[in-house]
């Protein structure tokens, strides 16, 4: 695995971010949308948790070369980005395998 892919320096950022724009437009944007009578906050919101949620399918396409995912798991990771705060399981769980993954290469001092 390549330390400097796209995927190992991207996706747990892209993963946090679309997360928390996920968690805002539910919670803000569309409340003051509708209580407000606000529009602008979902197509401001809605513009940027979309930009960052295309980042995190392509990513995660990425990651499931990278890091050889079956099916599964990769459907797992794509499921998390839909789900609120799934985003956030995701970026934990793809974080504790890439430190699987970086020790696992690192040679054993005799």
């Amino acid at each position: 695995m390549a330390d400097k892919s796209l995927f190992t320096r991207y996706f747990l950022p892209v993963s946090l971010a679309e997360g928390v724009t996920f968690l805002l437009l539910l919670c803000v944007a569309m409340p003051l949308k509708y209580a407000a009578n606000l529009p602008v906050a979902v197509m401001i919101m809605g513009t940027v948790h979309g930009l960052l949620f295309i980042a995190y399918v392509l990513l995660a396409l990425d990651g499931r070369t990278q890091l050889d995912w079956t099916p599964k798991r990769f459907l797992w990771v794509l499921v998390m980005a839909v789900l609120p705060t799934g985003a956030f399981f995701a970026e934990r769980s793809v974080k504790a395998e890439l430190a699987g993954v970086a020790s696992a290469a690192e040679p054993v001092a005799a």
